[in-house]
């Protein structure tokens, strides 16, 4: 069926990563950045150019798109949605992709910066490129493949099936999201417009991972209300909350309870970020787990922690804040066998063996689901995602191309 077909997933991507589309966190804006909305304009472009007639980008940065039925059978409306910002770990502003072709297996020395160095030794997945053609950063920036790859490979399915009308499909939804990588990507999305029956987020990793579970997420903030008093006659008076802050941060766990220390199905709490002067200080929090259920007790564990360290300041007090951020896909999922059987044949009849995995992490398929909206998330084969060392084969943004289209007509029996 690709025999034929040039692919163009890896030309697509290496020109979506160089616009910049860096959310922000600290923002209260939709989208957070408005620089996300250029990529969005360039994609509703090109899909208009391909005559999806009702392409088009909102006023909030989301596009929409709409292939429709060539099938005279009445089936389903399946949605492929990915997300155009990339994340604020790292920079994201002139991004200058390098198509490293026929790879040889070697370690790479990223040009811009010879201190970054991808090593096999730390990502022997590389191996599994030898003979291929991989994409990384120049070194001093992210590539953005998480989850521009998402995007490019979303883009070259509706190409192909466009092409291609022979391929028997029904309505097919097209969606890109913005702000995912700050936990907004669904805060503005219009699901009536959507008009979608159940989707799939292309946001994952390694070719045949196909992933049905997220950690559930709160986050937690801590504010601390010390005791402001001139420096000059602070003497028995001052009470410092950005020490305090200090105080509650080298209270936490060292050898547990931290995503430093964790891995697998183990729940964690993470300081995100802090901020304050000597009268008041927060921290952020995020607190993860693969059972609901626990989060409370991560919470309780995390007051607990706080009060302890306030009760040696009894002039101090403080604030301890709970708010919902996404919960495990796999509570929805779990309704919607199908949707998760229909992928998993897709990728076998691509000739890949399925890896179920629960994600370290949320989709906007997490909040989709519990939207309404049965979402699992494919991979892409992005690797290294949110640092200068993140690379992507392109073998693996193929794959995924075929697996979409092997999808739609699934889908569609």
């Amino acid at each position: 069926m690709f025999d034929q077909y040039v692919f163009t997933v890896a030309e697509k991507f290496m020109r979506y990563v160089q616009v910049d589309t860096q959310s922000n966190p600290q923002s209260n804006t939709h989208p957070s950045t408005e620089k996300q909305k250029n990529l969005s304009a360039i994609l509703s472009e090109e899909l208009k150019k391909m005559e999806i007639a009702d392409a088009c980008t909102d006023e909030y940065g989301y596009v929409y798109a709409t292939i429709p039925s060539n099938s005279n059978k009445k089936t389903p409306v399946i949605c492929f949605c990915a997300h155009v910002d990339t994340a604020p770990d790292c920079s994201g502003t002139h991004v200058k992709p390098i198509l490293h072709k026929d790879y040889r297996g070697q370690d790479i020395i990223l040009p811009d910066d010879n201190s970054q160095i991808l090593r096999v030794k730390d990502y022997p997945y590389l191996k599994e490129h030898i003979g291929h053609s991989i994409i990384t950063a120049s070194g001093n920036t992210l590539l953005g493949a998480d989850d521009k790859s998402g995007v490019a490979i979303i883009m070259d399915m509706a190409n192909y099936l466009l092409a291609h009308p022979e391929i028997k499909h029904g309505t097919i939804k097209i969606l890109f999201t913005p702000d995912e990588e700050i936990g907004k990507g669904t805060a503005k999305l219009d699901l009536k417009k959507l008009g979608a029956d159940f989707a799939y987020t292309l946001d994952g990793g390694e070719a045949g991972t196909l992933e049905d579970e997220t950690f559930s997420a709160d986050g937690a903030v801590v504010t601390i209300h010390g005791v402001s008093v001139h420096p000059g006659y602070a003497k028995d008076k001052l009470v410092n909350a950005l020490k305090i802050a200090g105080e509650i941060l080298d209270a936490l766990p060292k050898d547990e309870f931290s995503p430093e220390t964790t891995e697998k199905r183990q729940g964690f709490v993470h300081p995100v970020r802090m901020d304050g002067q000597a009268e008041k200080a927060t921290i952020e929090f995020i607190v993860r787990d693969f059972l609901t259920a626990k989060l409370a007790e991560h919470e309780a564990r995390l007051k607990s922690i706080v009060e302890t360290v306030l009760a040696k300041h009894p002039y101090a007090n403080f604030k301890f804040e709970v708010h919902e951020q996404y919960r495990n896909m796999k509570e929805v999922l779990d309704k919607y066998p199908q949707v998760v059987s229909n992928a998993a044949e897709a990728y076998s009849r691509a000739g890949l063996k399925v890896r179920s995995e629960p994600i370290r992490g949320g989709t906007d398929g997490s909040r989709l689901s519990f939207m309404g909206l049965p979402c699992p998330n494919l991979f892409t084969g992005m690797q290294a995602i949110h640092s200068k060392l993140e690379w992507i084969g392109v073998k693996d943004m193929e794959k995924a191309v075929e697996v979409l289209v092997n999808l739609v007509q699934l889908s569609g029996l």
